[in-house]
Protein backbone atom coordinates (compact mmCIF):
# COMPACT_ATOMS: atom_id res chain seq x y z
CA UNK A 1 0.00 0.00 0.00
CA UNK A 2 1.02 3.69 -0.70
CA UNK A 3 3.10 3.88 -3.70
CA UNK A 4 5.04 6.21 -5.57
CA UNK A 5 4.33 6.21 -9.30
CA UNK A 6 7.97 5.32 -10.78
CA UNK A 7 8.87 7.09 -14.15
CA UNK A 8 9.22 3.60 -15.19
CA UNK A 9 5.96 2.92 -14.40
CA UNK A 10 3.47 5.56 -16.07
CA UNK A 11 2.00 3.87 -19.17
CA UNK A 12 1.38 4.87 -22.64
CA UNK A 13 -2.09 5.02 -21.92
CA UNK A 14 -1.57 7.45 -18.99
CA UNK A 15 0.22 9.90 -20.96
CA UNK A 16 -1.45 9.64 -24.32
CA UNK A 17 -5.13 8.99 -23.86
CA UNK A 18 -6.47 12.77 -24.34
CA UNK A 19 -4.36 15.71 -25.27
CA UNK A 20 -7.14 18.52 -26.92
CA UNK A 21 -8.97 21.12 -24.56
CA UNK A 22 -12.35 19.97 -24.10
CA UNK A 23 -15.45 21.96 -25.88
CA UNK A 24 -18.57 19.97 -24.51
CA UNK A 25 -22.19 20.62 -23.78
CA UNK A 26 -23.07 21.37 -20.74
CA UNK A 27 -26.88 20.75 -19.10
CA UNK A 28 -27.37 21.07 -15.74
CA UNK A 29 -23.76 20.16 -14.71
CA UNK A 30 -23.68 17.22 -16.41
CA UNK A 31 -21.93 17.08 -19.88
CA UNK A 32 -23.39 15.69 -23.02
CA UNK A 33 -20.54 13.83 -24.85
CA UNK A 34 -21.30 10.43 -27.94
CA UNK A 35 -17.97 9.10 -25.91
CA UNK A 36 -17.86 6.22 -23.69
CA UNK A 37 -16.99 8.48 -20.48
CA UNK A 38 -19.44 11.11 -18.80
CA UNK A 39 -18.80 13.84 -16.94
CA UNK A 40 -20.25 16.15 -14.23
CA UNK A 41 -19.14 19.20 -11.58
CA UNK A 42 -20.66 19.18 -8.13
CA UNK A 43 -21.53 22.69 -7.05
CA UNK A 44 -18.16 22.94 -5.21
CA UNK A 45 -16.04 22.60 -8.23
CA UNK A 46 -15.27 18.62 -7.85
CA UNK A 47 -15.53 16.33 -11.66
CA UNK A 48 -16.81 13.28 -11.71
CA UNK A 49 -15.76 11.28 -14.83
CA UNK A 50 -17.48 7.66 -15.50
CA UNK A 51 -17.37 4.71 -17.45
CA UNK A 52 -19.33 2.08 -17.94
CA UNK A 53 -17.92 -1.35 -17.99
CA UNK A 54 -19.44 -4.84 -17.56
CA UNK A 55 -17.54 -6.44 -14.46
CA UNK A 56 -19.16 -6.78 -11.18
CA UNK A 57 -15.42 -5.09 -10.14
CA UNK A 58 -15.94 -1.19 -9.77
CA UNK A 59 -12.64 0.64 -9.52
CA UNK A 60 -13.23 4.46 -8.25
CA UNK A 61 -10.83 6.96 -6.91
CA UNK A 62 -10.22 10.75 -6.47
CA UNK A 63 -7.27 12.65 -8.07
CA UNK A 64 -6.12 15.41 -6.68
CA UNK A 65 -3.96 18.41 -8.81
CA UNK A 66 -1.05 18.32 -6.10
CA UNK A 67 2.17 16.76 -6.23
CA UNK A 68 5.98 16.99 -4.99
CA UNK A 69 6.42 20.16 -7.11
CA UNK A 70 3.91 22.08 -5.29
CA UNK A 71 5.99 22.07 -2.14
CA UNK A 72 8.53 24.18 -1.03
CA UNK A 73 12.05 23.80 0.30
CA UNK A 74 11.11 23.70 3.85
CA UNK A 75 8.65 20.87 3.29
CA UNK A 76 9.71 18.31 0.59
CA UNK A 77 8.63 15.00 1.01
CA UNK A 78 5.29 16.77 2.60
CA UNK A 79 2.65 15.53 0.01
CA UNK A 80 4.21 12.00 -0.49
CA UNK A 81 4.09 11.73 3.25
CA UNK A 82 -0.12 12.90 2.94
CA UNK A 83 -0.36 9.84 1.06
CA UNK A 84 0.95 7.74 3.27
CA UNK A 85 -0.79 9.94 7.07
CA UNK A 86 -3.97 10.11 5.44
CA UNK A 87 -4.80 6.61 6.73
CA UNK A 88 -3.59 6.94 10.05
CA UNK A 89 -6.99 8.20 11.53
CA UNK A 90 -9.62 10.59 10.88
CA UNK A 91 -12.47 12.31 13.01
CA UNK A 92 -14.58 8.83 12.85
CA UNK A 93 -11.75 6.28 12.47
CA UNK A 94 -9.06 5.15 13.97
CA UNK A 95 -5.92 3.24 11.65
CA UNK A 96 -7.62 -0.09 11.85
CA UNK A 97 -11.08 0.54 10.96
CA UNK A 98 -9.37 2.88 7.91
CA UNK A 99 -7.49 -0.54 6.79
CA UNK A 100 -10.02 -3.05 7.40
CA UNK A 101 -13.06 -0.52 5.58
CA UNK A 102 -11.78 -1.80 2.05
CA UNK A 103 -10.13 -4.98 2.47
CA UNK A 104 -12.24 -6.48 4.99
CA UNK A 105 -15.20 -6.89 1.78
CA UNK A 106 -12.01 -7.92 -0.27
CA UNK A 107 -11.22 -5.41 -2.20
CA UNK A 108 -7.95 -3.10 -2.35
CA UNK A 109 -6.89 0.17 -1.00
CA UNK A 110 -4.23 2.37 -2.24
CA UNK A 111 -2.84 5.74 -3.19
CA UNK A 112 0.06 7.22 -5.05
CA UNK A 113 1.74 10.43 -5.51
CA UNK A 114 3.87 11.65 -8.47
CA UNK A 115 5.47 15.51 -9.01
CA UNK A 116 1.80 16.45 -10.01
CA UNK A 117 -0.78 14.92 -8.28
CA UNK A 118 -1.96 12.46 -5.55
CA UNK A 119 -4.17 9.55 -6.18
CA UNK A 120 -6.38 7.51 -3.50
CA UNK A 121 -7.89 4.84 -5.18
CA UNK A 122 -9.60 1.42 -4.41
CA UNK A 123 -11.14 -1.66 -6.72
CA UNK A 124 -14.37 -3.47 -4.90
CA UNK A 125 -17.29 -5.30 -5.59
CA UNK A 126 -19.52 -3.03 -7.25
CA UNK A 127 -22.10 -3.40 -4.33
CA UNK A 128 -19.53 -1.89 -2.46
CA UNK A 129 -18.67 1.49 -4.22
CA UNK A 130 -20.56 3.83 -1.43
CA UNK A 131 -18.65 2.54 0.73
CA UNK A 132 -14.96 3.69 -0.65
CA UNK A 133 -16.33 6.95 -1.93
CA UNK A 134 -17.40 7.44 1.85
CA UNK A 135 -14.09 6.03 2.88
CA UNK A 136 -12.12 8.72 0.64
CA UNK A 137 -13.95 11.55 1.88
CA UNK A 138 -13.45 10.45 5.38
CA UNK A 139 -9.78 10.43 5.44
CA UNK A 140 -9.38 13.61 2.57
CA UNK A 141 -10.93 15.67 4.34
CA UNK A 142 -11.18 14.67 7.93
CA UNK A 143 -7.96 13.39 8.88
CA UNK A 144 -6.34 14.00 11.78
CA UNK A 145 -3.20 13.04 11.56
CA UNK A 146 -2.03 12.20 15.21
CA UNK A 147 1.36 12.75 16.08
CA UNK A 148 2.09 9.32 17.61
CA UNK A 149 0.83 7.60 14.46
CA UNK A 150 3.07 10.55 12.36
CA UNK A 151 5.97 9.91 14.59
CA UNK A 152 5.69 5.84 13.56
CA UNK A 153 4.90 6.69 9.75
CA UNK A 154 8.48 8.77 9.56
CA UNK A 155 9.74 5.06 10.08
CA UNK A 156 8.12 3.32 7.43
CA UNK A 157 8.73 6.33 4.83
CA UNK A 158 12.50 6.45 5.96
CA UNK A 159 12.71 2.90 4.76
CA UNK A 160 10.85 3.56 1.89
CA UNK A 161 13.52 6.22 1.17
CA UNK A 162 16.72 3.75 1.76
CA UNK A 163 14.79 1.25 -0.88
CA UNK A 164 15.40 3.50 -3.68
CA UNK A 165 18.67 3.98 -2.48
CA UNK A 166 19.32 0.35 -2.52
CA UNK A 167 17.51 0.31 -6.06
CA UNK A 168 20.47 2.05 -8.70
CA UNK A 169 17.79 1.60 -11.45
CA UNK A 170 14.69 3.64 -9.86
CA UNK A 171 17.61 6.43 -8.33
CA UNK A 172 19.15 7.50 -11.26
CA UNK A 173 16.10 8.80 -12.59
CA UNK A 174 15.37 10.52 -9.05
CA UNK A 175 18.81 12.36 -9.44
CA UNK A 176 18.89 12.62 -12.95
CA UNK A 177 16.18 14.93 -12.59
CA UNK A 178 17.35 16.75 -9.35
CA UNK A 179 20.69 17.52 -11.83
CA UNK A 180 18.20 18.62 -14.96
CA UNK A 181 15.97 21.04 -12.81
CA UNK A 182 18.32 22.39 -10.84
CA UNK A 183 16.86 24.66 -8.05
CA UNK A 184 13.11 24.33 -9.55
CA UNK A 185 10.35 22.32 -7.63
CA UNK A 186 10.77 19.23 -9.94
CA UNK A 187 14.05 19.13 -8.75
CA UNK A 188 13.82 17.32 -5.50
CA UNK A 189 12.34 13.99 -5.62
CA UNK A 190 9.08 12.33 -4.21
CA UNK A 191 9.97 10.92 -0.79
CA UNK A 192 11.95 14.17 -0.02
CA UNK A 193 14.90 14.25 2.29
CA UNK A 194 15.39 12.08 5.50
CA UNK A 195 16.27 15.33 7.13
CA UNK A 196 12.72 17.00 6.15
CA UNK A 197 10.74 13.88 6.80
CA UNK A 198 11.93 13.69 10.42
CA UNK A 199 11.29 17.27 11.56
CA UNK A 200 7.00 17.03 9.73
CA UNK A 201 4.48 17.49 12.08
CA UNK A 202 0.71 17.01 12.52
CA UNK A 203 0.26 20.82 12.34
CA UNK A 204 2.14 20.60 8.86
CA UNK A 205 0.56 18.18 7.53
CA UNK A 206 -3.13 20.20 8.30
CA UNK A 207 -2.02 23.48 7.08
CA UNK A 208 -0.64 21.72 3.42
CA UNK A 209 -3.68 19.90 2.88
CA UNK A 210 -6.43 22.88 3.75
CA UNK A 211 -4.14 25.03 1.62
CA UNK A 212 -3.34 22.94 -1.40
CA UNK A 213 -6.37 20.23 -1.39
CA UNK A 214 -8.99 22.49 -3.11
CA UNK A 215 -12.25 21.23 -4.53
CA UNK A 216 -11.03 22.96 -7.92
CA UNK A 217 -8.19 20.96 -7.97
CA UNK A 218 -10.24 17.30 -7.64
CA UNK A 219 -11.80 14.76 -9.97
CA UNK A 220 -13.43 11.75 -8.94
CA UNK A 221 -12.81 8.74 -11.34
CA UNK A 222 -15.04 5.02 -11.49
CA UNK A 223 -15.30 2.50 -13.95
CA UNK A 224 -17.87 0.23 -13.09
CA UNK A 225 -21.50 -1.61 -14.06
CA UNK A 226 -23.37 1.41 -12.58
CA UNK A 227 -25.95 3.88 -13.16
CA UNK A 228 -24.67 7.22 -13.56
CA UNK A 229 -27.35 8.83 -11.96
CA UNK A 230 -26.60 7.10 -9.01
CA UNK A 231 -22.96 7.47 -8.38
CA UNK A 232 -23.83 11.36 -9.14
CA UNK A 233 -25.95 10.79 -5.93
CA UNK A 234 -23.87 9.06 -3.80
CA UNK A 235 -20.68 11.91 -4.80
CA UNK A 236 -23.33 14.65 -4.05
CA UNK A 237 -23.93 12.59 -0.65
CA UNK A 238 -20.30 12.13 0.02
CA UNK A 239 -18.27 14.98 -1.48
CA UNK A 240 -21.26 17.84 -1.94
CA UNK A 241 -21.29 19.24 1.39
CA UNK A 242 -17.40 20.07 1.28
CA UNK A 243 -17.23 23.70 0.75
CA UNK A 244 -16.02 25.05 -2.37
CA UNK A 245 -12.53 26.13 -2.69
CA UNK A 246 -10.07 27.35 -5.33
CA UNK A 247 -6.18 27.40 -5.58
CA UNK A 248 -4.01 30.11 -5.03
CA UNK A 249 -1.20 28.36 -6.25
CA UNK A 250 0.33 28.98 -9.41
CA UNK A 251 3.24 26.56 -10.69
CA UNK A 252 6.48 28.15 -11.53
CA UNK A 253 7.69 26.60 -15.24
CA UNK A 254 11.27 25.92 -15.15
CA UNK A 255 13.29 28.59 -16.52
CA UNK A 256 16.52 26.65 -17.22
CA UNK A 257 17.55 22.48 -18.07
CA UNK A 258 20.95 21.81 -17.17
CA UNK A 259 23.03 20.25 -19.26
CA UNK A 260 25.16 17.97 -17.20
CA UNK A 261 27.85 14.89 -17.64
CA UNK A 262 28.51 13.37 -14.28
CA UNK A 263 29.85 9.86 -13.01
CA UNK A 264 28.98 8.18 -9.48
CA UNK A 265 31.10 5.23 -8.49
CA UNK A 266 28.01 3.45 -6.47
CA UNK A 267 30.09 0.30 -5.65
CA UNK A 268 27.72 -1.80 -7.49
CA UNK A 269 28.29 -4.86 -10.14
CA UNK A 270 26.02 -3.64 -13.01
CA UNK A 271 26.62 -0.29 -14.42
CA UNK A 272 23.53 2.20 -14.92
CA UNK A 273 22.82 4.90 -17.92
CA UNK A 274 20.34 7.53 -18.32
CA UNK A 275 21.07 10.13 -21.37
CA UNK A 276 18.25 12.42 -21.52
CA UNK A 277 17.20 16.33 -23.07
CA UNK A 278 14.00 18.01 -22.56
CA UNK A 279 11.14 17.26 -24.29
CA UNK A 280 7.15 18.25 -24.67
CA UNK A 281 4.56 19.20 -22.43
CA UNK A 282 1.47 17.68 -21.48
CA UNK A 283 -0.11 20.11 -23.80
CA UNK A 284 1.91 20.17 -26.48
CA UNK A 285 0.22 19.55 -30.16
CA UNK A 286 3.37 16.85 -30.78
CA UNK A 287 2.99 14.76 -27.69
CA UNK A 288 0.89 11.75 -29.59
CA UNK A 289 3.45 12.13 -32.42
CA UNK A 290 6.48 12.14 -30.02
CA UNK A 291 4.78 9.03 -27.67
CA UNK A 292 4.80 7.23 -30.78
CA UNK A 293 8.56 8.23 -31.98
CA UNK A 294 9.80 7.05 -28.69
CA UNK A 295 7.60 3.91 -28.84
CA UNK A 296 9.71 3.33 -32.38
CA UNK A 297 12.81 4.00 -30.38
CA UNK A 298 12.40 2.37 -27.45
CA UNK A 299 9.10 1.27 -26.03
CA UNK A 300 8.22 -2.01 -24.47
CA UNK A 301 8.14 -4.14 -27.38
CA UNK A 302 10.82 -6.61 -28.27
CA UNK A 303 11.42 -4.86 -31.87
CA UNK A 304 11.98 -0.91 -30.45
CA UNK A 305 14.89 0.15 -32.28
CA UNK A 306 17.06 0.31 -29.56
CA UNK A 307 16.51 -3.46 -28.23
CA UNK A 308 17.04 -4.86 -31.58
CA UNK A 309 20.56 -2.74 -32.28
CA UNK A 310 21.79 -2.91 -29.32
CA UNK A 311 20.74 -5.62 -27.00
CA UNK A 312 19.79 -8.07 -29.97
CA UNK A 313 23.03 -7.27 -32.20
CA UNK A 314 25.92 -7.11 -30.18
CA UNK A 315 24.47 -8.39 -26.92
CA UNK A 316 26.09 -5.65 -24.88
CA UNK A 317 23.18 -4.86 -22.59
CA UNK A 318 20.51 -6.80 -19.98
CA UNK A 319 17.83 -3.91 -20.49
CA UNK A 320 17.72 -0.50 -22.51
CA UNK A 321 14.54 1.70 -23.05
CA UNK A 322 13.92 5.13 -23.79
CA UNK A 323 10.76 7.18 -22.17
CA UNK A 324 9.25 10.48 -22.33
CA UNK A 325 7.98 12.33 -19.61
CA UNK A 326 5.55 15.11 -19.90
CA UNK A 327 4.83 17.83 -16.78
CA UNK A 328 2.18 20.35 -17.33
CA UNK A 329 4.50 22.97 -18.65
CA UNK A 330 7.73 20.89 -19.31
CA UNK A 331 9.08 17.49 -20.22
CA UNK A 332 12.10 14.93 -20.44
CA UNK A 333 12.97 12.60 -23.08
CA UNK A 334 15.34 9.98 -20.98
CA UNK A 335 17.31 6.70 -22.77
CA UNK A 336 17.84 4.51 -20.00
CA UNK A 337 20.53 1.12 -20.23
CA UNK A 338 21.86 -1.69 -17.69
CA UNK A 339 24.89 -3.01 -18.57
CA UNK A 340 28.40 -4.09 -18.09
CA UNK A 341 30.94 -0.57 -17.07
CA UNK A 342 33.34 -1.92 -20.14
CA UNK A 343 30.22 -1.41 -22.29
CA UNK A 344 29.48 1.69 -21.36
CA UNK A 345 30.64 3.97 -23.86
CA UNK A 346 30.58 1.74 -26.62
CA UNK A 347 26.42 1.60 -25.67
CA UNK A 348 25.95 5.19 -25.37
CA UNK A 349 27.89 5.94 -28.89
CA UNK A 350 25.03 3.38 -30.23
CA UNK A 351 22.24 5.02 -28.66
CA UNK A 352 22.78 8.21 -30.22
CA UNK A 353 23.36 6.60 -33.90
CA UNK A 354 19.58 5.13 -33.45
CA UNK A 355 18.67 8.48 -32.31
CA UNK A 356 20.90 9.74 -35.70
CA UNK A 357 18.74 7.27 -38.30
CA UNK A 358 15.66 8.70 -36.88
CA UNK A 359 16.88 11.98 -37.63
CA UNK A 360 18.22 11.18 -40.87
CA UNK A 361 16.20 9.13 -42.31
CA UNK A 362 12.15 9.04 -43.03
CA UNK A 363 10.34 6.39 -42.10
CA UNK A 364 8.95 4.50 -45.26
CA UNK A 365 5.40 4.05 -45.45
CA UNK A 366 5.53 0.99 -44.19
CA UNK A 367 7.48 1.20 -41.15
CA UNK A 368 4.98 4.00 -40.34
CA UNK A 369 2.23 2.21 -40.71
CA UNK A 370 3.70 -0.67 -38.70
CA UNK A 371 4.99 1.44 -35.82
CA UNK A 372 1.55 3.03 -35.58
CA UNK A 373 -0.80 -0.45 -35.25
CA UNK A 374 1.72 -1.57 -32.81
CA UNK A 375 0.90 1.05 -30.76
CA UNK A 376 -2.68 1.20 -31.47
CA UNK A 377 -2.54 -2.24 -30.11
CA UNK A 378 -0.48 -1.54 -27.02
CA UNK A 379 -3.51 1.12 -25.59
CA UNK A 380 -6.17 -1.09 -26.74
CA UNK A 381 -4.50 -3.83 -24.58
CA UNK A 382 -4.06 -1.30 -21.36
CA UNK A 383 -7.61 -0.10 -21.57
CA UNK A 384 -7.85 -3.78 -20.75
CA UNK A 385 -7.43 -2.97 -17.54
CA UNK A 386 -10.50 -1.11 -15.73
CA UNK A 387 -8.02 0.01 -13.28
CA UNK A 388 -5.36 1.65 -15.71
CA UNK A 389 -8.32 3.02 -17.69
CA UNK A 390 -9.85 4.72 -14.19
CA UNK A 391 -6.49 6.37 -13.43
CA UNK A 392 -5.77 7.16 -16.94
CA UNK A 393 -9.71 8.87 -17.17
CA UNK A 394 -9.49 10.57 -13.53
CA UNK A 395 -5.88 12.28 -14.78
CA UNK A 396 -6.44 13.11 -18.14
CA UNK A 397 -10.00 15.05 -16.62
CA UNK A 398 -8.40 16.55 -13.98
CA UNK A 399 -5.63 18.07 -16.87
CA UNK A 400 -7.80 18.52 -19.91
CA UNK A 401 -11.91 18.64 -18.87
CA UNK A 402 -12.42 15.53 -21.43
CA UNK A 403 -11.15 11.72 -22.02
CA UNK A 404 -10.75 10.99 -25.54
CA UNK A 405 -12.31 7.62 -26.54
CA UNK A 406 -9.47 4.96 -28.14
CA UNK A 407 -11.10 5.30 -31.47
CA UNK A 408 -10.03 9.34 -31.24
CA UNK A 409 -6.75 8.02 -30.11
CA UNK A 410 -6.69 6.07 -32.78
CA UNK A 411 -7.71 8.42 -35.31
CA UNK A 412 -4.57 11.06 -33.68
CA UNK A 413 -2.05 8.38 -34.44
CA UNK A 414 -3.03 7.52 -37.99
CA UNK A 415 -2.67 11.17 -38.75
CA UNK A 416 0.63 11.38 -37.56
CA UNK A 417 3.11 11.98 -41.24
CA UNK A 418 6.17 10.25 -41.20
CA UNK A 419 7.95 13.83 -41.72
CA UNK A 420 6.64 15.21 -38.66
CA UNK A 421 8.63 12.21 -36.35
CA UNK A 422 11.52 13.38 -38.43
CA UNK A 423 11.32 17.16 -37.87
CA UNK A 424 10.59 15.93 -34.13
CA UNK A 425 13.74 13.72 -34.07
CA UNK A 426 15.54 16.78 -35.42
CA UNK A 427 14.23 19.28 -32.66
CA UNK A 428 14.81 17.12 -29.55
CA UNK A 429 17.80 14.31 -29.93
CA UNK A 430 20.31 17.74 -30.48
CA UNK A 431 23.22 15.24 -29.13
CA UNK A 432 24.74 18.15 -27.64
CA UNK A 433 21.53 18.82 -25.52
CA UNK A 434 21.41 15.54 -23.88
CA UNK A 435 22.79 15.26 -20.38
CA UNK A 436 24.35 12.41 -18.99
CA UNK A 437 24.42 10.55 -15.25
CA UNK A 438 26.31 6.78 -15.21
CA UNK A 439 26.31 4.79 -11.77
CA UNK A 440 28.98 2.00 -12.09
Amino acid sequence: MYCVFSKKSVTLLLIIITHKASNLLRTNNKILTSSPYIYHRLDNGIGIVFKRSHSIVTHSGVFINVGSRDEDKNNEGIAHFIEHAIFKGTTHRKPYHILTRIDGVGGELNAYTTKEETCVYASALGKHLERCLELFSDILFNSTFPEKEITKEKDVILDEINSYKDTPSELIFDEFEELFFGKHALAHNILGSAKNIRRLNSDDLLNFVKEKYTTDKMVISIVGNEDFDKIVRLCEKHFGHIKPSVSKSIRQQPTEHIIFNTEKNKHIHQAHALIGCKAYNTYSANKVAFTLLNNILGGPALNSRLNIGIREKYGLCYNIESQFTPFSDTGIFYVYAAMDNDFRQRIVELIFLELKKLKDIKLTSQQLNSAKQQLIGQLSINTESALNEMQAMGKCFMNFEKVDSLEEINNDIMEVSAEQLQSIANEIFVEDNFSRLFYY
